[in-house]
C-alpha cells in the first residue's frame, strides 16, 4: 500500500512587534519595504496616501505658494490615520505602516515661514488626536545624491518635479529630527550601500537585525557591529 507524503507546514512567522513604522525621506524604499516586511510576518500595511493630497504636485512645482494648502491637507490625512492605527491595535492587529505621525511637523517648519507655520499649528492642535507610538521605528537613511538617483529611477511624474535644494533641505531636517527622536525605540539604517529592496541579502541581515535588536537606539550599517 502506498503511502501519501508528509506534508510539513512552516511555522508562521511572529511579527516582533505589534507595530512597526518605517519611515526616511522620499525614494528611501519606505513603502516598498514595509510592503516585505509585512508579507514575512504577516502584518497588516498602512501607508501614506500622497496621491490623495490635491496640492501635492502644485507644491512640487513652487513650494513657496502652495506649502500651507498642502501640510494642512496632510493634517487631515494624519487625523483619519492616526484613527485607522487605533482601530488596528485595538483588534490586535499586527501593523506595519511607512510612516510615523509624529514627524508631520517636520515637513511644515521645513516649508513654511514663521507665521505660517504657527497658523499650520494652530489649526492642527485643534483636529489632532492621540497617535498610539509604533513599538519600533526603523529609519532608513540615504544621501541627497542615492535618493535623487532613486527617484529618478522609478520617474514618477510628479517626484521628478522635486527640486535638488529641496531634498537636501528634506534630508537634512529627516536627519536632525531622527538625531533628536527618543518617544519610541529607534534603528537607524545607513540605506548607502544596503538596499533591502532590490536586494534578498540586504534584507535578510535587515530582517536579522529587527529581530534581534534589545537596545533603545541602534544603528546599522551594513558590514559594522554598531
Amino acid at each position: 500500500m502506498s503511502v501519501p507524503p508528509l506534508t510539513v507546514t512552516a511555522p508562521q512567522l511572529r511579527p516582533p512587534h505589534r507595530y512597526i513604522a518605517i519611515e526616511g525621506p522620499i525614494g528611501v524604499g519606505k513603502t516598498t519595504l514595509a510592503t516585505l516586511l509585512a508579507e514575512r510576518w504577516s502584518m497588516r500595511t498602512l501607508f501614506e496616501r500622497p496621491q490623495e493630497n490635491p496640492f501635492l504636485e502644485r507644491f512640487y512645482r513652487d513650494t513657496t505658494r502652495h506649502a500651507l494648502p498642502t501640510q494642512l491637507s496632510f493634517a487631515l490625512q494624519r487625523v483619519a490615520q492616526t484613527r485607522e492605527v487605533a482601530d488596528m491595535l485595538t483588534s490586535n492587529t499586527p501593523l506595519i505602516a511607512d510612516f510615523i505621525t509624529q514627524k508631520s511637523d517636520l515637513f511644515a517648519r521645513l516649508t513654511l515661514p514663521d507665521d505660517e507655520f504657527q497658523l499650520y499649528r494652530d489649526i492642527a492642535s485643534r483636529i489632532d488626536v492621540s497617535a498610539p507610538a509604533p513599538d519600533l521605528v526603523v529609519y532608513l537613511q540615504a544621501s541627497p545624491e542615492v535618493l535623487f538617483s532613486r527617484i529618478q529611477k522609478r520617474a514618477l511624474p510628479m517626484e521628478l518635479q522635486i527640486s535638488d535644494s529641496y531634498l537636501r533641505a528634506l534630508t537634512d531636517a529627516y536627519n536632525d529630527f531622527f538625531y533628536h527622536y527618543d518617544a519610541t525605540p529607534l534603528l537607524t539604517v545607513n540605506a548607502e550601500h544596503l538596499n533591502p529592496v532590490t536586494s534578498e541579502e540586504d534584507l535578510a541581515l535587515l530582517i536579522d537585525r529587527i529581530e534581534t535588536m534589545r537596545g533603545r537606539k541602534e544603528f546599522f550599517v551594513k558590514g559594522v557591529s554598531v
